[in-house]
Parts: structure tokens; C-alpha cells; sequence
């Protein structure tokens, strides 16, 4: 069965109509909520299969002609640093984006959405107190995440709210298969701008701290896209036709002689990740803030050791031509 892969950009414009969302939407100011799930999430089901983009070995993958130009718009320099939008708590909320592993046998629910021609109809098995980006009183992004492990599904939700009878109201959703490499059509989201899946690129402390190893791609925003994308990115979010601002989906990879021998144990093992799968540009929102998933074991001030990182680390890899509906 094939599952459509739906996308919101940040905080609201209509997914399709191309606003850059100018933001701090992705930052740690919008105090990302709490995480239900500490397991390992490919123990019994791999996130995607091996050869899917988001598990591909990239470190000989060849330099983007445009990696200078994309890399300095940045933030307006190379060396704007990167942040950690993962942590403990912030502002008395859990900071970064939760997901909550779910039985086989969850009751599905049904979504109500804002944007219902971009979204899965569902129904969605997430349960009623499904952990909520920010907190459940956020105003900011509000994704759900949920994953069945025993089904190999993915449901993800942008802009959600629940109701006391156990729906939920969202601007959109999306219902991934993992099982399989299956794109969202051109011109669809997700619950990303991009058109692309938010649990693959999310650090996780069970991977870096426990098991000390990422192997999959990260995730990242920055404030300004250009109204284009590269596979596997199916969806702008911009009106802008700059060609030295990055297209969504724009995949970048640290330098392999980069040193962070001297950097915590924790982002030594990012940055191992950032040199073999990279990161891909996922959102609009804050520049340079790479996406976690919120656990009180995080040691915030050992995290915070990735703000001596800039982005002359890093070189844009080639994987596809850029699209421009």
C-alpha cells in the first residue's frame, strides 16, 4: 500500500503556496516538548531500507558546483556555527521533537486537517496523550510523532491538537511506510517543508551516547530557501528564485579532514555522522539548528560544544539536479 508523504512549512502558511517561513520556528525559543521513547528504533523495524537516501553512505559523493554560494547564504556567512535544537529542557519545556513508539494494536484515530489535499486521510494510530513539540500549550510547529514499530509505519502530524474523545485536529499529516523507498509526488510536504520524513534525522540519545553511532543522515533548517528542491525533496517552501540560496532537500556533508578530536565525546559522534551521511535541509526555520530528540540524560553544556562548528566545515554534495516548478 502506498502512503503519501505530506508536508506543512513552519509556522502557517498554506503548505503550497510557497512563503518562507522567517522564523525561529525551529529554534530552542520555541521549547520543544518531551520524548516517549528512550528504545533503539530500528530494533525491530529498520527507518526505511538500507539503500534509502536517508542510509546512504554519501562521504564519496562529489562536491555541488554551488556549495560555496549555498553554504555562505547561510546566515549570510560561512561561518555562521551551528546549534543544538535538542536537550534537556528549555524555557521549562522539553527541548527538541518527541516521538512516541506505539503497540501494533493502537486504536487508530481520526485526524481532522487544515490542508486535507496534501495530507493522509488516516486513520492515524496515535494515542490521545502523544507527546506534543513545545509542550501541549506550544504555539509554535506542534508535531506528533508516532511509530509502529510492528507495522513498519510512520505517523506524523504538523500543527497538532488533540480533542477530549481522542481525534486530533492538524494542519497536515503524513503516513510513511518504512519499508519502503517511495517519494511523495513532486509538489507535495510533509510534515517537513521539504516533502520529507522528520524521525529519520533526528538525533537521538540512545545512538549517540549509548551506542556512541548514527547511521543515518541528519536534519536541519535554515531562514532562507530558494523556491526549488532536490530529490529526495519533493516541495519548496519560497518564493524566492535566488539561485545562491539552497533548494530543499539540499544534502551537505563536513569536510573529511575536519578535526573534533577536541569537542564532547557526543559531538565527536555528530560529527562522525556528518561526514559519512550528512545532513539534509529540511525546513525553514532557524539557521544551522540540527534536530533532536528531547531526553533529561543529555548533558546541555556537552551539547552545546557544536556551536565551535561553523559552516566552513561543511561542502554541499551532489545528489540529483535542482527541480523548479
Amino acid at each position: 500500500m502506498l502512503f503519501a508523504l505530506l508536508a506543512c512549512h513552519h509556522p502557517a502558511p498554506h503548505p503550497g503556496d510557497g512563503s518562507d517561513a522567517d522564523t525561529d520556528s525551529d529554534a530552542d525559543s520555541d521549547a520543544d516538548s518531551d520524548s516517549d521513547s528512550d528504545t533503539d528504533a530500528d530494533a525491530d523495524c529498520t527507518i526505511f531500507p538500507a539503500d534509502n537516501p536517508w542510509n546512504t553512505d554519501i562521504s564519496g559523493y562529489p562536491v555541488d558546483d554551488h556549495s560555496d554560494a549555498w553554504l555562505s547564504s547561510i546566515g549570510g556567512s560561512l561561518y555562521t556555527t551551528l546549534h543544538p535544537d535538542f536537550g534537556t529542557k528549555y524555557a521549562g519545556a522539553p527541548n527538541g521533537i518527541p516521538y512516541v513508539e506505539v503497540p501494533g494494536d493502537q486504536p487508530k484515530v481520526d485526524v481532522s486537517f487544515r490542508y486535507g489535499h496534501q495530507s493522509d486521510p488516516g486513520p492515524y494510530a496515535i494515542p490521545p496523550d502523544a507527546p506534543i513539540e513545545g509542550g501541549p500549550n506550544s504555539d509554535g510547529d506542534r508535531h506528533v510523532i508516532a511509530l509502529d514499530r510492528d507495522h513498519c509505519l510512520l505517523y506524523e502530524l504538523w500543527d497538532a491538537h488533540p480533542h477530549e474523545d481522542g481525534t486530533w485536529n492538524a494542519g497536515s499529516g503524513a503516513i510513511f511506510d518504512l519499508t519502503t523507498n517511495t517519494l511523495r509526488p513532486d509538489g507535495f510536504t510533509s510534515a517537513d517543508a521539504a516533502g520529507l520524513p522528520i524521525l529519520p534525522g533526528l538525533v537521538r540519545y540512545d545512538e549517540a551516547v549509548e551506542q556512541k553511532e548514527i547511521r543515518h543522515a541528519l536534519r536541519f533548517p535554515v531562514v532562507k530557501t530558494r523556491r526549488a528542491y532536490v530529490s529526495p525533496a519533493t516541495h519548496f517552501a519560497s518564493r524566492r528564485t535566488d539561485e545562491n540560496l539552497p533548494p530543499m532537500g539540499m544534502r551537505v556533508r563536513m569536510k573529511a579532514g575536519y578535526d573534533c578530536s577536541g569537542l564532547s565525546s557526543e559531538i565527536q559522534v555528530l560529527c562522525t555522522a556528518f561526514k559519512k551521511y550528512g545532513l539534509f535541509l529540511a525546513d525553514n526555520g532557524s539557521d544551522w539548528y540540527v534536530s533532536g530528540v528531547p531526553d533529561d540524560r543529555w548533558n546541555d553544556d556537552r551539547l552545546h560544544d557544536i556551536a565551535q562548528i561553523d559552516g566552513s566545515a561543511f561542502e554541499v554534495v551532489y545528489t540529483g539536479d535542482v527541480i523548479t516548478p
